[in-house]
């Protein structure tokens, strides 16, 4: 049974691995698929996003909006929903920190007016580990109850 930073650990590692993320701004019922960028190994937020000062979650977050997310690992083992705050920046040492060749892809370089950072400052996630999926199906049809192996892999945890 993992401990509560055992389960947060892995949605930071997950995150890290996989980096894709819908986010939003709470309660707008409109997220959008981001790609999350994170400072070195941190187990902890501020999480970036780039973007366009020309998109619509940008003018939604305008000059600061609660947020959330919704985070699905690529192996479907870990699920999470994360609430936090959205605020946007021109941070320029934080551009130059984060900058790599995916984000280039979307942009005219680093000094491209349009660039604009999304700060999510995470606060809480709800997550969920999906390890045991296959064993559950199994001990289903077995007769077995996979609630009770579930039970100790859902945690509320703080991020912050």
């Amino acid at each position: 049974m993992p401990s509560e930073s055992e389960i947060k650990a892995k949605f930071w590692k997950h995150l890290k691995s996989d980096m894709t993320i819908m986010l939003g701004v709470e309660g707008s019922g409109e997220a959008q698929p981001m790609t999350a960028q994170l400072d070195g190994d941190r187990e902890s937020g501020p999480v970036w996003f780039f973007t366009s000062k020309e998109t619509d979650l940008a003018k939604a977050i305008g000059a600061g909006a609660p947020g959330e997310a919704y985070f699905a690992s690529k192996g479907h083992d870990l699920f999470a929903g994360v609430t936090g705050d959205l605020s946007l920046s021109t941070d320029r040492a934080t551009i130059e920190r984060l900058w790599n060749p995916f984000v280039a892809a979307w942009f005219e370089g680093k000094d491209d007016p349009k660039i604009q950072l999304i700060r999510f400052d995470v606060q809480h996630a709800h997550i969920w580990l999906n390890e045991n999926n296959i064993f559950a199906g199994v001990k289903m049809l077995l007769g077995g109850d996979p609630k009770k192996d579930y039970k100790d892999k859902v945690a509320d945890v703080p991020l912050s």
